[in-house]
């Protein structure tokens, strides 16, 4: 029995058909130009240079010695006379009683002519006799006139079709830029076809959209009730996240056309392209109906008008802003289109756009908690040959704050590590280090690096651990590294936390500060000076002090006051909408500087009191150049509790239980050391 696929009823097949208008060619249209070129030819490349005279005198023209040589063909005989000699014949005198007869003559510099033969046999012995040259000539029959008026309109068709449809190919779309490069997909078979099965960890934005899905199928169901749905469906979030794949899997699960295409190739460097293009895509999308129409990274024209702009200029983009709200207004809802757009920048688009019935709904696609990571790692690694080692819930919790883009290059590195080992599966040492060289960079063991500079970041990095180990409101350590990664990093603490975090207090954050500052703070103990080292560490003191100040108001002086704007795109760049005053810009540098100094004060007492500490832990990562989180405990002893101990999500399932390698029973060790000592039950 064969398979029905599914057709999605149009719920306006008793509409009239939209026909499109095509131009009206006439076929006196084809003839106006056949004369313009026959016109052009007789004004270009007739010359006229030669003329007829009679037999006669071209019999005596030949008595007189004027004829220098002679060309004989069945149709004519052409005369070339020798220089400076004329044929002797002008115009005639405009008689009194009629019009002037114009005889054919030969001025100054004419030499050649012609004359219509006659039978004469003893022409050949006169020319020889005067010693004139004489050829013949083959006869020119109608089909040799014909090509010689055919061969240059040729030509020029041959010029059109070579220029014009290669400007006007796949490349350029010169010839018809008017219309929109949206790539159209339909009739997509099950192999190809991507559905919400492909997209995983995005369950609350899957229930918003399936609403679209059920619409699209069964449009009557809302439509009766006389309900609408929303005609714009905007897609937020990070980059990397999955709306694109999101807003192909509605197309999938609905199987309508969907039409793709950027915020970019709407806009060109001709005016009025970018609102032809619009019109075109909703012209088609009304006749494709029920489909889906997505715009990726809309913000490229949805941007807010006015802002930027010169007085007097035409702004292109602003054109076709203009135009894609205005057919977002034109087509009725229940028409089955439905407009999907995603942006990772709401924040600078235009009001107008995101007014109710336009982009009604705005869904959030944010980055993965716990559970959507993992069942983001068993959709990237569904078709990679897994070692039985492997454990998905662990990778799952070393990679915090990863989007579906960078799980799913993890899972592809990983793939490419174990197959540059030669191995026949990927275990989880390939998934750890590919997850290293994501957070880090490319590992360079053969970078050379001489023994001061290996000394000053083996105590950089210990001077990092000791804070954040010894202050419970950091993220534990689990990972210490002297081998050079990246394009600049000599090294890296790695701190993973064991749960998903959306808020911090102040404690947390001034610890945070604490921890980087531990590296700079070390090597002023341990060299009596300080190195380059920690340049991006206090780039990131810098930007965490500055925002509690000015975004969280967690400074005491300037109460609770914040100057951050969210809805304004310029926020951050000096000089623009600055809300306070010059004394109040002072009052923020003080109040920063002074959380930045209470941090030094309270490291530098840290780790001077822990000096034996650091300098153990030290000496052990230049021996070994890498610690792991029992070694790191060996040392340091075991971590404080927090002021808020972790919740551990228990309703997680463990991967199914198969020999396990040493790896794994020793970071289980270290999670139930961990639990041990926060004291959170086992259960």
């Amino acid at each position: 029995m064969a398979k029905k696929t599914f057709k999605p009823s149009n719920p306006y097949k008793n509409e009239p058909e939209i026909k499109e208008r095509r131009p009206k060619f006439s076929i006196m249209y084809y003839v106006v130009v056949i004369l313009l070129l026959i016109g052009v030819q007789l004004a270009f490349f007739w010359s006229g240079s030669t003329q007829e005279i009679p037999y006669s005198a071209f019999r005596k023209l030949i008595a007189e010695n004027k004829v220098e040589s002679v060309k004989i063909s069945p149709e004519r005989i052409y005369i070339k006379l020798k220089p400076g000699a004329e044929t002797g014949l002008a115009l005639k005198e405009k008689p009194k009683d009629g019009p002037g007869v114009l005889m054919p003559q030969a001025p100054g510099g004419q030499e050649e002519i012609f004359v219509n033969p006659v039978r004469d046999e003893n022409l050949t012995e006169l020319l020889e006799s005067k010693g004139i040259k004489y050829q013949g000539m083959p006869s020119t029959t109608w089909i040799s006139e014909l090509l010689q008026w055919l061969l240059p309109f040729a030509l020029l068709i041959g010029i059109y079709f070579f220029v014009f449809k290669r400007m006007g190919g796949p490349g350029s779309q010169f010839m018809n830029i008017g219309k929109n490069r949206a790539a159209l997909y339909e009739n997509l078979d099950e192999h190809t076809r991507i559905t919400f099965k492909d997209v995983a960890g995005l369950d609350e934005a899957k229930a918003e959209v399936m609403e679209v899905v059920d619409f699209l199928k069964d449009p009557k169901k809302y439509t009766t009730l006389g309900g609408k749905l929303p005609k714009g469906v905007l897609l937020v979030g990070p980059p990397g996240t999955g709306k694109t794949l999101l807003a192909k899997a509605v197309a999938g699960e609905a199987d309508v056309p969907f039409f793709s295409i950027s915020g970019s190739d709407f806009v060109e460097m001709f005016v009025g392209v970018g609102a032809a293009r619009v019109r075109d895509l909703f012209k088609q999308a009304k006749e494709k109906a029920p489909c889906i129409i997505f715009i990726d990274e809309i913000d490229a024209v949805g941007r807010s008008r006015g802002k930027g702009a010169m007085m007097g200029a035409n702004d292109e983009r602003e054109n076709t802003l203009n135009q894609l709200l205005v057919e977002m207004d034109g087509f009725a809802t229940d028409k089955g289109v439905i407009l999907m757009a995603a942006t990772n920048r709401p924040d600078v688009l235009d009001s107008a756009l995101l007014r109710p019935g336009r982009f009604d709904r705005q869904i959030m696609v944010d980055k993965p908690d716990l559970k959507g990571r993992i069942d983001i790692f068993k959709v990237h690694t569904k078709k990679l040959s897994l070692s039985e080692d492997v454990n998905l819930k662990a990778l799952a919790s070393q990679t915090p704050g990863f989007a579906g883009a960078e799980i799913a290059n993890a899972a592809n590195e990983a793939a490419l590590l174990a197959s540059r080992r030669n191995k026949l599966s990927i275990e989880m040492k390939d998934f750890e280090d590919a997850i290293e060289r994501v957070v880090a960079g490319l590992e360079k063991k053969n970078k050379v690096i001489n023994p001061r500079e290996k000394r000053i970041v083996a105590f950089h990095e210990a001077g990092h651990a000791i804070v954040s180990w010894m202050m419970p409101e950091n993220d534990p350590v689990q990972k210490i590294s002297i081998v050079p990664r990246g394009m600049s990093a000599l090294g890296y603490t790695m701190n993973i936390p064991l749960e998903d975090r959306y808020l911090m207090t102040k404690s947390e954050l001034l610890a945070r500060i604490c921890g980087l500052l531990g590296g700079r703070i070390a090597e002023l103990i341990i060299f009596n000076e300080i190195s380059t080292g920690a340049q991006n560490d206090l780039e990131k003191v810098t930007g965490i002090a500055y925002n509690m100040v000015m975004v969280y108001g967690m400074s005491e002086k300037l109460g609770n006051l914040s100057f951050y704007e969210s809805n304004n795109p310029y926020y951050g760049s000096p000089g623009i909408d600055k809300k306070y005053s010059e004394e109040t810009a002072q009052l923020i540098d003080r109040e920063v500087t002074a959380i930045v100094e209470e941090a030094r004060l309270k490291v530098m007492e840290m780790l001077t009191l822990n000096r034996h500490k650091l300098e153990r832990l030290a000496e052990e990562l230049l021996l070994k150049e890498m610690l792991q989180y029992s070694q790191i405990e060996e040392i340091l002893g075991k971590r404080p509790e927090g002021l808020f101990p972790v919740q551990v999500d228990e309703e997680i399932a463990e991967e199914t239980a198969a020999p396990k390698s040493a790896e794994q029973l020793e970071l289980e060790e270290a999670v139930a050391r961990l639990r041990q000592s926060r004291n959170i039950p086992e259960s």
